[in-house]
């Protein structure tokens, strides 16, 4: 008797297993060669079953890790593309930060410069004011004296005049 002269489905797994050791230990109770042949194909069908199951069940999981693996390279290239884009944003910024602050002394090393110009500039002003106005003195000191020494003469020679009229002649 088999499967397609009875009609009857084989009945797969653990339990076809255990059938078929009922049937071939009931076949061979009963000198049933045909029972006991059934009940032997039946557990190497089940074994068989359980085995296709078993490499399946593998296989899925064999593809779910190789799935997961996938995943996880493709979040650590995406955290290392990120990653480098933080840092590539960070040097930009740290580099305008920089550009900035070199800017901003500069700009104060150039207003300290203008204002020491600046002060230099009443400096040399205020000296060439100075020196015009000890000139100026200087000057009317000297025209001043010239024509107290000219008033001087002149008092001189009135004088000598009174004092020897012939030189007059």
């Amino acid at each position: 008797m088999t499967e397609r002269d009875t009609g009857q489905r084989t009945v797969g797994g653990l339990v076809g297993k255990a059938v078929g050791r009922a049937k071939e230990a009931l076949g061979g109770a009963t000198a049933n060669a045909e029972l006991a042949r059934e009940g032997r194909l039946q557990q190497v069908q089940s074994d068989a079953g359980l085995e296709a199951q078993q490499t399946a069940e593998s296989a899925r999981e064999r593809e779910a890790r190789g799935a997961l693996d996938e995943r996880a390279a493709e979040v650590e290239a995406e955290r290392e593309r990120l990653s480098n884009e933080v840092a590539a944003q960070e040097r930009e910024q740290q580099i305008d930060r920089d550009r900035q602050t070199a800017q901003e002394r500069a700009d104060v090393q150039a207003a300290d410069e203008r204002a020491r110009a600046e002060v230099d500039l009443q400096n040399e002003t205020r000296r060439a004011n100075d020196s015009v106005r000890d000139a100026e003195q200087e000057r009317l000191a000297a025209a001043q004296q010239a024509n107290r020494l000219e008033r001087e003469a002149h008092e001189a020679e009135r004088r000598a005049s009174s004092l020897d009229p012939t030189e007059d002649a």
